[in-house]
């Protein structure tokens, strides 16, 4: 459905250097620089983190989520843990197992150096 996202950020280094490390757990390589921004690419589509355009500073979106889907909830842990490790905070409840009424979900939550709101979810098979 989607082809890219891109993030707005203050501080582009620092944020290369937190979604380096979290998307690494992911098996994603290091962003690739173009202009101001950097570039997460991958076949499923592609991840950007960029200083605004307009020269205003970057704010994060009351009640957005950006979700990444996780191989297992060990993968999980360890996107929330490489998060909190490189400048993110841990938001909502710890990590965990939650019934949305649909089955099972592990979810992890964490915000990034800019306040952005991730998500690291685990759905299993069914």
């Amino acid at each position: 459905m989607f082809s890219h996202v891109i993030l707005g950020v203050n501080d582009l280094e620092r944020s290369k250097k937190f979604y380096d490390a979290l998307l690494g757990t992911l098996g994603i390589g290091p962003g690739i620089a173009n202009n101001n921004r950097y570039f997460y690419r991958t076949p499923a589509g592609n991840f950007g983190i960029t200083t605004p355009i307009n020269g205003e500073p970057a704010t994060h979106g009351n009640g957005s989520t950006i979700g990444f889907k996780m191989a297992s909830p060990e993968q999980a842990d360890a996107f929330h843990t490489a998060g909190i490790a490189n400048g993110g905070a841990t938001c909502e409840d710890p990590p965990g197992w939650r019934d949305n009424g649909f089955g099972g979900l592990y979810l992890a939550y964490l915000r990034d150096p800019d306040g952005n709101k991730l998500c690291a979810l685990h759905r299993p098979a069914k």
